[in-house]
């Protein structure tokens, strides 16, 4: 029989995670090489300086390290309206955020081909009106292809684009039309660099409006050394989206809407996970979906659900002495696919990290300095406790970068 108690949970207080980020400490542009950034390490309530070159070294030896292998989408689309004698054409701008068909799942929807339709943030919406034919021409493998997009649903922000192309698929019209997404906070247009820049280099599955941040540091010559290490590698996916950037406005942070995330994880994910002694997440978005994969085991096991879903305050929802281990969570995941005759599977989480939680998964994050009073923040504040005040100080106090662009920590709270 489950058990199950009210969700009751320190009321936490958004402005007790504020801090003060001047604007000269806000990374606005990469260094010229990946693994220049600087290295904060926190381990055990101590803190050190180092270079991230210097990672598969500082690493404790029992390490598996855990990567979302998103790949950016050029989401950010514009078309020109045609100009008449009464107005010139506006420029419309579409951000693709989720895809709804043929298919609502996003690696899926990026190798359809002549259609889709996904929901979209739109500038200008109110010069586009439905039934208005917005078109452009791009050159695709050295071939002209026309795209049209088609306003089919106003409430839902629904967009519906077309092409005369069969064998181009809507991730070559990404690529081909778009522009990076960069983060508002960086306050300036994605130039050519940033199109490479903004990616990791494991990044393989398109979908991300957003990059996984805590990865750009990583190179080639990083991920050798790991292997020469003997640190196992592992790659899952969650494609990050837009509301990564939504900023908190309720006192109250439990108040606060989350946005759905979709995820992609396999049987090697699991098996690897199942081995591993101390798994260290590259990033928020790995731990978000390592974390949300116990919580789904969990659902699993007390036969709650069948599907990968995770809602927003599902790991409040239990007492704590009726919950499984990690072990037995994960190994019902496993399970569950292997009966289904599933090598991969697909899934949404909200799962809502702050002060509280309790990590199943990952003792270990790479991650870098994210902005005050946000979901991230509080996500390191549940990770390391009240020591993030000062890590945060330090950071600030020794010149490290922060946001996107910045430098990376490496956090070990725990032995």
């Amino acid at each position: 029989m489950t058990t199950r108690k009210s969700m009751t949970y320190p009321q936490i207080r958004l402005d007790d995670y504020d801090y003060t980020l001047p604007e000269d400490k806000i990374a606005r542009f990469p260094l010229p090489q990946r693994d220049q950034a600087k290295l904060l390490v926190y381990a055990q309530g101590s803190i050190r300086d180092h270079g991230f070159g210097e990672l598969p070294g500082l690493l404790p030896p029992d390490s598996s390290l855990f990567f979302n292998n998103t790949k950016v989408i050029a989401a950010r689309l514009s078309f020109a309206k045609e100009s008449t004698p009464q107005a010139p054409g506006a420029l419309i701008e579409i951000f693709l955020l989720q895809p709804v068909a043929p298919s609502p799942v996003v690696s899926l929807a990026m190798l359809t081909t002549q259609f889709c339709i996904w929901q979209c943030t739109i500038g200008r919406l109110k010069r586009w009106k439905p039934g208005t034919v917005l078109r452009k021409t791009i050159q695709i493998k050295e071939q002209a292809v026309s795209l049209t997009a088609r306003l089919t649903d106003v409430a839902q922000k629904q967009v519906t684009f077309s092409w005369d192309n069969p064998e181009v698929t809507f991730a070559d019209v990404v690529e081909a039309a778009g522009q990076v997404p960069l983060p508002p906070y960086l306050k300036r247009s994605a130039n050519q660099e940033d199109k490479t820049r903004y990616q990791t280099v494991y990044s393989r599955q398109q979908g991300a409006v957003a990059a996984p941040t805590a990865g750009l540091h990583f190179t080639e010559e990083v991920l050798a050394t790991l292997r020469q290490r003997g640190i196992p590698l592992d790659y899952l996916t969650l494609h990050v989206g837009a509301g990564t950037f939504q900023p908190i406005k309720e006192a109250i942070v439990q108040d606060h809407a989350m946005h759905s995330e979709q995820m992609a994880v396999t049987r090697e994910n699991l098996r690897n996970l199942l081995q591993a002694r101390r798994v260290v997440a590259v990033g928020t978005t790995t731990l978000r979906t390592l974390e949300s994969l116990y919580w789904y085991g969990v659902g699993l096991l007390k036969k709650q659900q069948q599907h990968f879903q995770v809602q927003k305050l599902t790991p409040y929802q239990y007492v704590k002495k009726d919950l499984p281990t990690a072990s037995d969570a994960l190994k019902a995941v496993l399970n569950h696919m292997e009966r289904q005759e599933k090598q991969e599977i697909f899934g949404t989480t909200e799962i809502f990290i702050f002060p509280g939680y309790r990590f199943r998964v990952c003792s270990g994050l790479v991650t870098n300095f994210h902005m005050p009073q946000s979901t991230l923040i509080l996500l390191i504040a549940a990770f390391v406790g009240e020591d993030w005040r000062k890590i945060y100080r330090y950071a600030l106090d020794h010149d490290y970068r922060f946001l996107s662009y910045g430098d990376s920590s490496l956090l070990l709270p725990e032995k």
